[in-house]
């Protein structure tokens, strides 16, 4: 490869990085529910020399040298989390929620035994499932009955299937969920035929820990796995929660080595400040994420949307579900609202069957990093208003395009953070804290 030819390719990184940043940064309004964007604090915390070292094994425990920094930090983060939480019982070292998933579930079961998971409609996750993580282990997938009319798992029918199949766990939470799921009930019906409840609050971690959304780990869960980045506003990565050192144990042992062998430590500091900034800010936020939701939803029903929970209120989460399918569907609407910068995600909804993933009747909105940039009920009005224009009279998404630029120049901020000037402020709660 030539000199020249080596320099274009570097350029057209360069160029590539430089104009997903302006699209995706300040010429976009970003409601994929599943991401966010760090504050500049744990940004910075996030680029550092950690990036490039290796801690395998536990805290103090570890098999490499040079870890006495990081093993500092990561148990202070699990001390700040574990406390938000109200447990004292967590794990950082999964690197995403999936791998969070994997980890509990081959501790809670062999290959062949039973797992009932949420159905699909429910919120179960891709790794919840024999498609997915679940199937890759070799554990057998039961899904448990689904009410239409409630949204979410049938309590009763859950009852009787976890009856009859004893299962060795079970699975709430997950990817798409507008109302809480039944922890206490179906965590009753599990314990008591020896089972365990793991519930997945990658998409709600936030909104736990602000307050608004019931903690799992104390209505019965065993067991809380996550992402750390959708409400919860960190870096890319994952946690475990637990409410029984026994199944701490069991779970910590499957993460290094089957599952994790560096866990990519850049992640921990970057994680810990977040953890802060939620403790300091994390109501605030979490009220406001809901509010919105809330407002977005009423706001695209009131311009003809077909928008799912009326009867429920819309939603009690970030989230935000549309049926698109007489409009053209869920892969055309995403596809549409793109090329005017409203970036969204196609959906499977209750009356999709699972063989319509690649063209589903929804599309699902998230309303946890506009929020976070500063907005409010106001814009979510704003944002109604675009989706009309789009996907109702269909106008030409390049024109909506401009004025949807125009709209996100006023949002370069972000909230519900420490201000790079608080330095003094967060060293006092670190000590508070420790």
């Amino acid at each position: 490869m030539s000199e020249a030819n080596v320099k274009s390719i570097l350029e057209t990184i360069v160029g590539f990085i430089n104009e997903n940043n302006i699209w995706r940064v300040s010429k976009s309004i970003n409601l994929i529910a599943a991401e966010n964007i760090m504050s500049p604090l744990a940004l910075k915390a996030y680029l550092s020399d950690f990036m490039h070292r290796y801690a395998e094994g536990r805290p103090f425990k570890r098999y490499y040298q040079g870890t006495r920094f990081i093993d500092e930090l990561e148990v202070l983060a699990e001390r700040v989390i574990g406390s938000m939480l109200n447990t004292n019982m967590v794990e950082l070292r999964p690197i995403s929620g999936t791998i969070a998933n994997a980890a509990v579930f081959r501790a809670l079961a062999e290959p062949g035994d039973n797992a009932v998971i949420a159905p699909v409609q429910a919120g179960a996750h891709v790794s919840h499932t024999k498609f997915g993580t679940l199937g890759a282990l070799g554990i057998r997938q039961v899904d448990l009955p689904y009410n239409e009319e409630e949204m979410n798992v049938d309590i009763d029918g859950a009852i009787k299937v976890i009856g009859s199949v004893k299962p060795k766990f079970a699975v709430l939470g997950g990817s798409v969920y507008l109302f809480p799921h039944p922890v206490k009930e179906i965590s009753e019906a599990i314990h008591s035929v020896g089972g365990k409840l793991v519930y997945d609050s990658a998409h709600v971690l936030g909104l736990i820990i602000g307050g608004v959304w019931r903690n799992p780990l104390d209505n019965g869960a065993d067991v809380m796995t996550s992402s750390t980045h959708k409400t919860f506003p960190g870096p890319q990565g994952g946690l475990i929660a637990f409410r029984d050192e026994a199944t701490y144990k069991s779970v910590s042992k499957t993460i290094f080595p089957w599952f994790v062998s560096n866990h990519h430590l850049h992640r921990i500091p970057a994680t810990l400040i977040t953890a802060l900034e939620m403790k300091e800010y994390g109501e605030q936020y979490a009220k406001q994420i809901v509010y919105n939701a809330r407002k977005l939803a009423e706001e695209l029903a009131s311009y003809g949307f077909n928008v799912l929970g009326e009867k429920l209120g819309y939603t009690r989460s970030h989230q935000v579900l549309i049926n698109v399918k007489n409009l053209g569907g869920g892969a055309w609407a995403a596809k549409r609202l793109e090329e005017a910068n409203i970036i969204v995600n196609k959906n499977l909804l209750p009356i999709d069957p699972p063989e319509a993933v690649r063209d589903p009747s929804g599309i699902r909105l998230g309303v946890q990093e506009v929020t976070r940039i500063g907005m409010k009920e106001s814009e979510m009005s704003y944002i109604a208003e675009l989706f009309y224009k789009v996907l109702i009279v269909k106008k030409d998404p390049v024109e909506v395009r401009s004025e949807v630029e125009e709209f996100r120049k006023q949002y370069s901020k972000v909230y519900y953070c420490f201000d790079e000037k608080e330095a003094p402020k967060i060293l006092t709660l670190l000590d508070l804290l420790s």
